[in-house]
């Protein structure tokens, strides 16, 4: 412990606020060394891969004036990507794109900044590094500098990959997009301030997310040209009207800018009147008796707001996503390009179908997501040293595991059965082929989540691998079908050897033989937990 706080120690750190902030900040890139690239790369190649499969869907200048009719003319489609401003292929890119790049990199920065100061204090490393002269502010610091290294980083990649395509438009969506992070990095900061736990801080601040994405759908719905009220109030509405390729905006980068400066005012205000590990929103004392009676309650206790809120977001996108089918039907029309992407996602059968398929794809590809965070509990606990005083009574180590394992995976049974509902009701049609089209998408999440158990149980270290290749699978489904990517790079996702339902034929055997896989993987992880030391 000593040679750490040595590692950190700043001549004058107590009268000099960020002294220690370039050590800290070297520090927090060298542990981010997999994360980040992954983030960014996952991003930027999300954003780089459609000019190509635009040009393929509406090579034609009528095409793409068509394609802004009709998005002018579907409240549901606007909703979920935004209106389009203008009918260039870096036009059109930015309005595909360009919401979901600002919230996957609302996403990254606000897990970097949770991750170098609430996750800091939480485990206590914090105060130990504060006891060698580093600086009040150095940490709070060092983590909005990396995030804004990774948001610098995703800008100068995007800007270089769409030049082609015009280089004023690509400065302006790589900005924009860096902006859209940035902000919701500093919301972060201040969350990190207010509460006591990371868990409770990462809730808030993607709470902040959702009600900005909710408020640009909603704005983009009641109008399509972007300038509804509630589309202005939200970070991720801005990014859509500084409209990138249809006659820049630059002043909209202004508001970026203000934004994160008096939020890190804030947040540098409030760090700097309240001890380390405090909070302004502490946590609330538990009963003089506890309730709970055993590992498998203070597990569900633990993760049940997680669960509840991967719930909700699942049922609602399910009654957005539904009643989205008939309007993607009516856009894709007679375009035999966009046909064959559905079809390549969702299988040879009716557009429909094929959509409907599509989707609940694009959920299992989600909720991947989900079994890796509640697997990763396990080592957030242990960490933490949380672990240690529940395993130092009766309780094992497999029975204390399988409390988590079992809302990990009962929970992705529940959020995939509650999509499917939800698409059911948004669509209006009979819920049977839909909810087996969701369900069927649990044998390759059960995969991502057994490889999570394993790597936790033999490499608790090589955990966090499990969101690269959680990320991978995503990036596979969602970009590969439009790049027609071939099959041998399709079959690397286990959610490549699914069959494609509804429409399709169920084909028991790849089923059957992802949940063998998945089981395998769980029972090694678990051998691998009995058997090794634990962090103490």
């Amino acid at each position: 412990m000593t040679a750490v706080a040595s590692a950190f120690a700043v001549r004058d750190g107590g009268s000099r606020p960020l002294a220690g902030t370039g050590t800290l900040f070297r520090f927090a890139l060298r542990r981010d060394r997999v994360m980040i690239p992954v983030w960014v790369a996952v991003n930027a190649l999300m954003v780089l891969s459609m000019p190509n499969t635009l040009k393929g869907l509406y090579g034609t200048p009528a095409a793409r004036a068509e394609l802004a009719a009709q998005m002018s003319a579907n409240t549901s489609l606007r909703a979920m990507v935004g209106p389009v401003f203008g009918q260039s292929i870096g036009a059109l890119t930015a309005w595909r794109v360009g919401v979901y790049a600002g919230l996957l990199a609302a996403i990254m920065s606000l897990l970097i900044v949770v991750r170098h100061t609430r996750d800091e204090e939480e485990s206590g490393r914090q105060e130990l590094i504060s006891s060698a002269m580093v600086g009040r502010r150095a940490p709070l610091t060092a983590a909005l500098s990396t995030a804004l290294t990774a948001n610098l980083l995703l800008a100068l990649l995007v800007t270089a990959g769409l030049a082609a395509q015009g280089a004023v438009g690509a400065l302006a969506l790589g900005l924009g997009i860096a902006g859209v992070g940035m902000a919701f990095a500093t919301l972060a900061a201040i969350a990190a301030q207010l509460t006591e736990s990371a868990r409770l801080t990462r809730g808030l601040t993607a709470a902040g997310l959702g009600a900005a994405f909710v408020l640009r759908a909603a704005g983009d719905a009641a109008t399509n040209d972007g300038s509804s009220v509630m589309t202005w109030l939200s970070p991720i509405g801005w990014l859509e009207n500084e409209r990138p390729y249809a006659g820049e905006r630059w002043w909209v980068l202004l508001l970026f800018a203000a934004a994160a400066l008096i939020q890190s005012w804030a947040a540098y205000t409030l760090a700097d009147r309240r001890d380390v590990g405090m909070s302004f929103l502490p946590t609330r004392p538990g009963p003089a008796t506890g309730g709970l009676g055993s590992a498998e309650a203070l597990a569900w206790r633990l993760q049940r707001g997680g669960v509840l809120g991967w719930s909700i977001g699942f049922f609602l996108g399910g009654v957005v996503y539904g009643g989205m089918t008939q309007g993607a039907a009516d856009l894709v029309g007679d375009n035999e390009k966009a046909r064959e992407i559905f079809q390549r996602m969702g299988g040879q059968s009716g557009l429909t179908d094929a959509f409907l398929a599509a989707i609940a794809g694009i959920m299992g590809l989600v909720a991947a997501l989900y079994i890796v965070a509640s697997v990763l509990r396990l080592h957030g606990e242990e960490t933490s040293g949380r672990a240690e005083p529940v395993l130092a009574t009766a309780v094992g180590r497999l029975r204390w595991a399988a409390g988590h394992l079992v809302i990990a995976f009962g929970g992705s049974v529940l959020i995939m059965l509650l999509a499917g509902l939800g698409m059911a009701a948004g669509y209006g049609k009979e819920a049977g082929p839909i909810l087996g089209a969701c369900l069927a998408q649990l044998p390759a999440v059960w995969v991502i989540g057994g490889l999570a158990v394993l790597l936790y149980g033999v490499l608790p270290r090589a955990g966090v691998a499990a969101w690269a290749v959680a990320g991978a699978a995503l990036l596979i489904g969602w970009i590969g079908p439009a790049l027609d990517a071939p099959q041998i790079v399709l079959d690397l996702s286990p959610y490549g050897h699914l069959p494609k339902l509804p429409g399709g034929e169920m084909a028991w055997g790849p089923v059957l033989t992802l949940t063998g896989i998945a089981v395998v993987m769980v029972a090694g992880g678990l051998v691998g937990l009995r058997r090794r030391d634990l962090t103490t």
